[in-house]
């Protein structure tokens, strides 16, 4: 369906004059028609959020199989970092047997992330907290797809229009990862799950990092559908 035909079939007839005019000087559609599928489910969008790509369609779908292969059909206790619309948690609340968990430095858009759950009938423990301090609790599995553009990289032209800080990172972009990892350990479980969606430049610095703090673990650097590093999974042996 092209972005036109988004329009006429979500937007009411006396806005899509409008509508269109704010698609041809480049906004994005996502947000013009409100919301966007997500791996099968319907996730509300504003600029209060990021618009949710295929590169975290295709996190959460590997996750799924790993989390599938390590604890079969066992109840987990899942935390999204990071949790924006609330989209990965929500399809990972939908799709595993799991107490799911999100958390974001934003109120506004954890605002989104709680009408997505209500919307799709899920319950999602939802909390305002800033991940580069330390977390509660325990869990099974930690997933995150955090800021991690750095600030002198080119960036697509209509990312303008998303929240900012939801994009780009300090350190070259690497500030949310050494961070996370620094505390994540005393959040795991003796059987776990880390994944992370990562910048396709990152890998190996990433890969360093998680060596040192996880020496015991399996940690792979995985790629997206373009053949681009994109995903980093640390698992426990």
């Amino acid at each position: 369906m092209t972005n036109e035909e988004l329009i006429r079939k979500y937007v009411s007839v006396e806005k899509q004059v409008d509508a269109l005019k704010k698609l041809e000087e480049g906004y994005p559609v996502q947000y013009i028609i409100g919301n966007v599928d997500f791996n099968g489910v319907n996730i509300e969008v504003n600029e209060d959020v990021l618009i949710p790509r295929f590169e975290t369609e295709l996190l959460v779908d590997k996750l799924k199989k790993y989390i599938d292969k390590v604890f079969s059909d066992k109840r987990i206790t899942i935390m999204d970092l990071c949790t924006g619309s609330g989209a990965i948690a929500i399809y990972l609340k939908k799709n595993c047997n799991a107490v799911v968990y999100g958390c974001d430095i934003s109120e506004k858009a954890l605002d989104v992330a709680k009408r997505n759950a209500l919307n799709n009938k899920v319950l999602v423990n939802y909390t305002e907290h800033d991940v580069l301090n330390s977390i509660d609790g325990k869990y099974d599995v930690i997933v995150s797809n955090p800021p991690y553009v750095g600030f002198d990289e080119e960036v697509d032209e209509l990312t303008k229009y998303e929240p900012q800080k939801a994009i780009f990172a300090d350190d070259n972009g690497l500030l949310f990862y050494k961070k996370i990892l620094t505390y994540i350990g005393n959040n795991l479980n003796d059987k776990y799950i880390i994944a992370f969606e990562i910048g396709c430049k990152q890998g190996d610095a990433l890969k360093k990092l998680a060596l040192e703090k996880f020496p015991a673990a399996k940690i792979t650097i995985e790629k997206d559908l373009n053949s681009k590093d994109r995903y980093m999974f640390i698992i426990s042996e």
